[in-house]
């Protein structure tokens, strides 16, 4: 970067490098004070919060250059920001990012409310951003679900980790119900589509971001429950009832701006006829 030369002489040399570092410290200075991002820069550290996601797009997901990236996501920086935060995304698998709650390596996540694994663990919020749908995925030539009973002796498809707010574990105590686990969304979509199962239980947004393979178009869905989507702050740490209070109150203030989604009253949710109360 070159000083802009304010000399129209020519002083010793001696003299012309005192003078050449105190024009530039003075026109740097000046550079500073009137970017905003030096002011950012040198303003206080924030405390920086640990934030788990794990791959549920278009919510939470890591992009090609390992960055979080999603509509949750997006909303949760903004409320970091407005509650005087910094954050840090750590991306890990759904088990692993309930273990990093409960021993206190991340402060908070984004994920969906009623999990029965982190009710014991976590704070959820009372305010919800999101909004979730699970769904039965299966072929043009299955049945459509009329009620959650006929899934009895099925072949179901479930995602590795996914504990779909306790109805993991409800299917697994099934006698009459065969469950076949897949790594990701895509793998799943490719074993329905291979008869590996009859219908597929996925929610809704992920599996409708990756249906564009030829053969995806013979993919139909029924709707089998609604969840809200929530920050659940660890019990480990010992802010967690303070951040919860700060967050609701920064989303709180960010809707009346209009810049996050508004606040909604919250119901009981949908549920398909004869879908177990878990």
């Amino acid at each position: 970067m070159d000083c802009p030369s304010l000399l129209g002489f020519r002083p010793s040399y001696r003299k012309r490098g005192l003078l050449f570092i105190v024009v530039c410290t003075a026109w740097l200075l000046g550079f500073a004070l009137a970017s905003p991002t030096a002011l950012a820069d040198s303003a206080p550290d924030r405390q920086i919060l640990k934030v788990g996601y794990t791959e549920f797009p278009p919510f939470t997901a890591r992009n090609s250059r390992g960055q979080a990236t999603g509509e949750f996501i997006d909303i949760t920086r903004k409320v970091i920001m407005e509650a005087g935060y910094a954050s840090e995304f750590v991306f890990l698998p759904p088990s692993r990012m309930l273990l990093h709650l409960r021993n206190g390596k991340l402060d908070l996540a984004p994920t969906l409310n009623g999990t029965p694994l982190l009710m014991y663990e976590t704070l959820e919020s009372w305010v919800s951003p999101v909004t979730v749908e699970l769904h039965a995925w299966h072929l043009n030539t299955t049945e459509t679900l009329k009620t959650f009973d006929q899934v009895k002796n099925k072949r179901l498809i479930v995602i590795s980790g996914y504990n779909y707010g306790g109805l993991m574990l409800w299917m697994e105590k099934q006698s009459d119900i065969d469950l076949t686990e897949a790594p990701n969304h895509r793998a799943a979509i490719d074993m329905l589509k291979r008869n590996r199962g009859d219908y597929l239980v996925d929610y809704q947004k992920p599996v409708q971001e990756l249906l564009s393979a030829p053969g995806d178009e013979n993919i139909y869905s029924t709707k089998l429950l609604s969840r809200e989507g929530v920050w659940v702050f660890a019990l480990s740490r010992p802010q967690a009832a303070i951040l919860r209070e700060q967050f609701d109150d920064a989303y709180i203030r960010l809707a009346e701006k209009g810049e996050v989604p508004p606040l909604r009253r919250l119901g009981p949710g949908y549920k398909i006829i004869g879908f177990p109360d878990l």
